[in-house]
């Protein structure tokens, strides 16, 4: 049936292929304009052509889908004669409609293709999928169209941006989304496990295959990433759905018999049933996308950033978020700055979905490093680190070993972390007096008394207990041990925050002036009250010069001069010192002669 080609393809231009489509759409005795009209949508002719055959063959096809037989029929041929030539030609048709498919999806992955003509494909194939499969959503031929914008070699945002902008308020579009991208994510642990035993051989190959497992990784999360949650409602008839057959429903409403039908919209008293299980059924199937998602091999930059909107983006959505625990302490685990963004879902499983984490405070405490008052989210952790310690349950020990190892950090850290430090210092004394024994010790008089009642980590440490007994014969001898990473077993309760009196003599006015408030009692929570961290957190040295530059200042020094100073410093400011550049060459000349009479 393919057409005799009078003219090579080159030669054809757009109004020769508008006079083909509308003798195709005319009449049925010009339908091996079908195939060369075909030809032309590819990624290597030129947009116009595509955009001409494109609208010519959406236009003939359209009527047609309700008609053809599915790809897995055509064994199926009736017996009689003109039943069987109808079912051989929908058959053709349907075989030519399948090829129009691939190569729309071929046109849309394709990385030189024109913005406009994507939309266009896109738009076509969105209109397929809603009436190709007898008005029920086309859940395979969407797959398919996930699948050639996941696996693209380029980047996915415009086609993700017009599926977000156009197709993703549409409930069963986000709800066949889900199920595609658990499909893809599923496939990709499986060959990511089986590659892995071939790409021994090549080291070529495996590296090439890793950078496409990454970009594959990247794409897909840029979908996933996008799709928006479902939003409760009451009333199902706000629900959009983009195709209305009665078969995309039952899947919904999740219909198994006769007891349990598809409620109609238009009956009030079903409505919030329904709702109910609308959101069941998309919580889980956005559970199931994300977990099998989170079970791949992610890239460093996109570990990074789903660690950073897990929380907000991910776990209130989630069916059942205990499900991230593992996912999450294994991050936990990790050190630096992923514990640092791991850190925030953490808490939120912590407090409010009862997750029990028996070494959270031991892997907390070791993340205070002063490489952290220079990440990039120190101000979420700083915050963090701040509700942590705010239990009134926080053993003694606990909270002094946090405010000792805070304390030693003012010693190294710039002084916008001094501003976080004495904030974080400030709010863990008022919550805890039972450590206010830190702020002034003498030596021999408080370390034998009572530490070993409130110290329960020198209770298990029989080398620490003998310590504590014994007053300390030496003044100036600080117990904690600042590298030890269990808070137990640092000692921390027969020390003092003795580094807090450097930060008064701080050079910086900011950190010195906001040090003096540790001066205060702050036992009496009448008379004080808590620092809000937030207001320090994201402090650098940038904002520190801001605020000291806006800030009124009422006596400003000044200094006068009779004659212009020839020196920065005079003569008597250092007695017998010099600072003239000839006796200092003299003085060097002299050396090296006595040098070399020594030789």
């Amino acid at each position: 049936m393919d057409p005799p080609r009078k003219k090579k393809k080159g030669r054809y231009g757009v109004a020769e292929l508008k006079t083909l489509g509308n003798q195709l759409l005319s009449s049925a005795s010009h339908i091996n304009n079908l195939p060369l009209l075909l030809s032309f949508v590819s990624p290597s002719s030129p947009p116009h052509h595509v955009l001409e055959s494109l609208l010519s063959l959406h236009s003939f096809f359209l009527p047609l889908l309700p008609k053809l037989p599915s790809s897995s029929s055509a064994a199926a041929a009736p017996s009689s004669g003109d039943d069987q030539s109808e079912f051989i030609y929908l058959s053709w048709l349907r075989s030519k409609f399948d090829e129009f498919l691939k190569s729309l999806l071929d046109v849309l992955a394709s990385p030189q293709g024109d913005e406009t003509l994507k939309e266009l494909v896109l738009d076509t194939l969105m209109e397929f999928v809603k009436v190709s499969n007898g008005g029920a959503f086309h859940s395979s031929l969407y797959h398919k169209l996930l699948c050639s914008i996941v696996y693209s070699t380029s980047p996915p945002t415009f086609l993700v941006d017009l599926l977000a902008s156009k197709y993703f308020k549409y409930i069963d579009v986000r709800y066949f989304t889900f199920i595609s991208l658990k499909k893809l994510a599923s496939t990709l642990e499986g060959k990511d496990v089986s590659d892995d035993k071939i790409a021994n051989a090549d080291g070529s190959s495996e590296s090439q295959m890793s950078s496409n497992m990454e970009c594959v990784i990247h794409n897909m999360y840029y979908t996933i990433s996008h799709v928006p949650p479902h939003q409760g409602s009451d009333n199902t008839s706000e629900l959009e759905m983009w195709s209305s057959s009665e078969s995309d429903h039952k899947q919904l409403y999740g219909d198994k018999g006769a007891d349990d039908k598809p409620q109609k919209f238009q009956k009030p008293n079903k409505n919030v049933l329904s709702a109910a299980k609308i959101a069941k059924k998309m919580k889980l199937k956005f559970t199931k996308a994300w977990i099998a998602y989170l079970r791949l091999p992610l890239p460093i930059d996109v570990y990074k950033e789903v660690l950073v909107n897990l929380h907000q983006a991910v776990i209130p959505h989630l069916s059942n978020p205990i499900m991230l625990c593992d996912f999450l302490t294994r991050s936990y685990d990790v050190g630096g700055v992923v514990s640092v963004m791991a850190l925030s879902s953490l808490f939120v499983l912590m407090t409010q979905y009862g997750l029990e984490y028996p070494n959270f405070y031991e892997k907390l405490y070791a993340l205070l490093v002063p490489s952290i008052f220079m990440a990039k989210h120190r101000a979420r952790f700083f915050q963090l680190l701040d509700s942590c310690l705010k239990s009134p349950l926080l053993p003694a020990y606990l909270a002094a070993s946090f405010a000792k190892k805070l304390s030693r950090l003012l010693l190294s850290v710039p002084p916008s972390g001094a501003l976080v430090i004495t904030a974080l210092i400030h709010n863990i004394l008022r919550r805890h007096p039972s450590i206010n024994c830190l702020v002034h010790r003498e030596d021999g008089v408080d370390e034998g008394k009572g530490d070993h009642r409130t110290d329960e980590g020198m209770a298990t440490n029989s080398d620490n207990a003998k310590t504590v007994a014994m007053p300390s014969q030496k003044s100036g001898i600080d117990h904690f041990n600042s590298s030890e990473t269990d808070p137990k077993k640092s000692g921390a309760m027969r020390s003092s925050l003795w580094e807090i009196d450097t930060i008064l003599h701080h050079y910086c006015p900011p950190a010195s002036r906001f040090a003096l408030s540790l001066g205060n009692d702050l036992t009496v929570r009448a008379k004080t009250t808590e620092v809000n961290v937030g207001d320090f957190s994201a402090g650098s040295y940038a904002t520190i010069l801001g605020a000291e530059i806006s800030r009124r200042v009422k006596q400003v020094p000044l200094a006068f001069f009779k004659a212009t100073p020839s020196s920065l410093f005079s003569e008597t400011d250092f007695a017998g010192w010099t600072f003239k550049c000839e006796e200092t060459t003299k003085m060097i000349n002299d050396n090296n002669d006595s040098t070399k009479d020594l030789s």
